[in-house]
């Protein structure tokens, strides 16, 4: 008899962990999706070998007040890591963050910082933010390659959630001086111009969890195709259906 109970017992339990591992994506935080964070280079692959954040970059939720990139929790320590290679976005002295939201908290502030040094701090005053939110900050001064590490504080917990970013400020490149070739004396053609027909952006294949998609991108899934509205690295649970934040019927 105690066996026949047993059995039933251990596959309750094996199934209601399945289902636990099965939503947990879809109970996601948010995180800085461009410029790709830390995380988001990880969950793409762009920075191999990062353990758990490949299927978390939402979930870097720690106690406020931290400077570190994994918040100072017990979870996800690779993102403080300085030594990986993590790729670092050309940007100029004013830079738009954009946040990917699935659980839209109670807000009190977000706050943007270069080391010690406060770079702004957005108040929300308890509001939810929307499933994206974005910000543009300036850099008051800074150049060169910079780490930019963003909290976002709830309002109800005492927790935050952290995103750090990899820049280098003013290293793009400029544009082109003037050319001083003389004008030609030709005179100009009489021909009409032609009319460039409007091409739609290149098909990204079908969607997949890990891939790091950009604004225009174009999937298909189960058959439908979608456009992307959002840069972003695609997670399991956020099926172009099932977030129209981020995707759109194409």
């Amino acid at each position: 008899m105690k066996r026949r109970f047993a059995l039933p017992a251990l596959t309750v339990a094996a199934l209601v962990t399945s289902l636990f591992v099965a939503v947990s994506p879809a109970s996601a935080h948010g995180y800085i999706s461009s410029p790709p964070s830390r995380q988001a280079n990880c969950a793409s692959g762009a920075v191999p070998n990062c353990g758990d954040i490949v299927y978390e970059p939402q979930s870097v939720e720690a106690p406020k007040g931290s400077t570190l990139c994994n918040g100072g929790g017990s979870r996800f320590a690779v993102l403080n890591d300085n030594s990986k290679n993590w790729p670092a976005t050309t940007v100029g002295h004013t830079v738009t963050f954009n946040w990917v939201i699935t659980a839209r908290h109670s807000t009190t502030n977000w706050e943007y910082f270069i080391g010690n040094t406060l770079l702004a701090s957005f108040n929300d005053n308890g509001a939810q933010p929307g499933a994206t939110k974005q910000h543009t900050v300036g850099m008051k001064g800074f150049t060169g390659r910079q780490t930019v590490l963003a909290r976002w504080n709830i309002a109800d917990t005492v927790n935050a959630f952290y995103s750090c970013v990899d820049v280098n400020i003013g290293g793009g490149t400029s544009s082109p001086p003037p050319t001083t070739t003389p004008p030609t004396t030709t005179p100009p053609t009489t021909t009409p111009p032609t009319t460039r027909p409007t091409t739609a952006p290149p098909a990204s294949g079908t969607w997949a969890a890990g891939t790091a998609y950009r604004t225009g991108d174009v999937v298909t899934y189960n058959g439908v195709s979608y456009r992307c509205l959002q840069a972003h690295t695609a997670i399991a649970g956020w099926e172009p259906p099932n977030v129209p934040a981020l995707w759109a019927r194409a």
